[in-house]
């Protein structure tokens, strides 16, 4: 699956790089023959201000719909590419059962079952 990252008022490191591969790839690992690419892209809303200003904003192409765009807001960078990383699976998943008249099975809302690492902003 092909991620692609983007950052706005600071640098991607190999951290969060790292991050965002491993939490995309487990989110949406299982439906990939769906998804023609990913893009993350990351902000810092308020970077002169103390408070909720980490912006992770998570676009699926998929291939026979339109796109699914998912956003999220933190304290931590960390934080919001994987609640981020999660809402996109449960949209993506509604999305194609939908299309496809299967029944709707989502899991439970949790955070993804792969291993986390969270890692100070």
């Amino acid at each position: 699956m092909q991620i692609e990252m983007q950052a706005h008022s600071f640098s991607l490191t190999k951290a969060i790089r790292d991050h965002i591969e491993q939490r995309i790839n487990c989110a949406l690992s299982s439906l990939h023959e769906n998804i023609n690419r990913v893009v993350v892209k990351l902000s810092n809303v308020n970077s002169h201000h103390i408070g909720i200003d980490k912006r992770c904003q998570i676009q699926v192409i998929l291939s026979s719909q339109e796109d699914v765009v998912i956003e999220d807001i933190e304290w931590n960078l960390y934080f919001a590419i994987n609640r981020a990383a999660d809402r996109a699976r449960r949209k993506v998943t509604r999305k194609l059962a939908l299309q496809s008249n299967r029944p709707l099975t989502l899991p439970a809302r949790r955070l993804l079952p792969c291993a986390v690492h969270t890692h100070a902003a």
